[in-house]
C-alpha cells in the first residue's frame, strides 16, 4: 500500500465512523423525545409543576442550612482571630497614630470646617433629644 491508498482508507473509516455516529445520535434523540400532549394535559402538567416546586424548595432548604453554618463557622474564625490579634493591632493603631500625629489633626481641622454647620445641627439635635428624655 502506497500513502495515497493509505489516506483514501483512512477518509473512508472516518466517513463511515461520522454516519454511525449520527445514526447513534438520532436513535437516542428518537428515544428521549418528548410527547408534549401527554406531557401537558391539565392533571399532570399541575402535578409535574408541584414536583418541581418540592424539589426546588428541598434543594434550597438543604443549601439554606449549609450556608448558615459557613457563616457561624465564619464568625466563630474571624472573633477567634480578633482576640488573637487584638494586642498586635491595638499597638499598630498606637504607632500609626503617633507617626501620623499631625497629618491627623490637619485632616480633622480641615474636616471640621467643611462640615461645620452639619456638625454643630447634629450636635443641638442630640442634646434636644437627651434633654427630653
Amino acid at each position: 500500500m502506497n500513502l495515497e491508498e493509505l489516506k483514501k482508507l483512512r477518509l473512508e473509516k472516518k466517513l463511515e465512523h461520522k454516519k454511525k455516529k449520527k445514526a447513534y445520535y438520532l436513535k437516542s434523540k428518537a428515544k428521549k423525545s418528548i410527547d408534549y400532549d401527554k406531557e401537558l394535559n391539565d392533571t399532570d402538567f399541575i402535578l409535574k409543576i408541584k414536583e418541581i416546586a418540592k424539589a426546588q424548595k428541598k434543594h434550597v432548604d438543604n443549601r439554606l442550612d449549609l450556608i448558615v453554618e459557613k457563616m457561624k463557622e465564619y464568625k466563630k474564625n474571624k472573633k477567634d482571630y480578633y482576640l488573637e490579634n487584638k494586642d498586635k493591632r491595638l499597638e499598630y493603631d498606637k504607632q500609626y497614630r503617633e507617626e501620623k500625629k499631625e497629618e491627623l489633626r490637619e485632616y480633622r481641622r480641615s474636616y471640621y470646617q467643611k462640615n461645620k454647620e452639619k456638625i454643630l445641627k447634629k450636635q443641638k439635635e442630640n442634646r434636644l433629644s437627651n434633654q427630653k428624655e
